[in-house]
């Protein structure tokens, strides 16, 4: 007796579908000569290397350079003391008391507790780094060796005291080369992003 086997009819496996990544975000457009704190805002929200290094070309400027190189660069010496500013008042008539430093940080707390970026109209700032950072050689080693201790950190208060309290704050961490403890960037990445800029052999 023979028996027929039946015919058996293979087993198509489906076609697995691959989920496409979404792609990263645009990086944000900023209005023209935006501050440096919207910037690196921008810059250190990114995810990845490749979207930092996008980032900091499309917003690339002599400023921006200028504010990595202070910070990062080993052979920028800062001839500013390291820590608080010691001094009391952005102005003469502010009843805030304590350190310039301690105000800076104060103002920038409160702009973080009401999850907000910006501050009143009388709050902005009458200058910004942008306008200011061709001045910065005076605060480094070699950049302006005849001032006196006294005139530079005169200078420096006077430019802290006109700035957004952010951007205050971004002078206040380069001066002790620690940017990168607010903001999630590294020399690497800016080094990557700008090949141009030279490091090292400033002193």
């Amino acid at each position: 007796m023979t028996t027929t086997k039946k015919a058996t009819t293979p087993r198509t496996k489906k076609p697995t579908t691959s989920k496409k990544e979404a792609p990263a975000p645009a990086i944000p457009d900023l209005p023209n000569n935006p501050f440096i704190y919207e910037v690196l805002d921008i810059i250190s929200k990114q995810r990845s290397k490749a979207k930092k290094i996008e980032a900091l070309k499309k917003y690339e400027a002599p400023v921006l350079k200028t504010i990595f190189i202070w910070n990062f660069d080993e052979s920028v010496v800062s001839m500013l003391p390291e820590g608080d500013v010691p001094y009391a008042a952005i102005d003469g008539e502010s009843g805030f008391k304590g350190t310039l430093s301690e105000k800076i940080a104060d103002a920038v707390s409160k702009m973080e507790e009401l999850d907000t970026r910006s501050l009143g109209a009388n709050d902005q700032g009458k200058t910004t780094i942008r306008a200011e950072f061709r001045k910065f050689y005076n605060f480094i080693r070699g950049g302006n060796d005849s001032l006196s201790m006294l005139r530079r950190e005169t200078m420096f208060i006077n430019i802290l005291s006109g700035l957004h309290p952010l951007e205050a704050e971004i002078m206040c961490l380069c001066k002790d080369k620690k940017l990168d403890t607010k903001y999630k960037i590294t020399q690497d990445v800016v080094a990557e992003a700008y090949p141009d800029v030279q490091w090292g052999g400033r002193s």
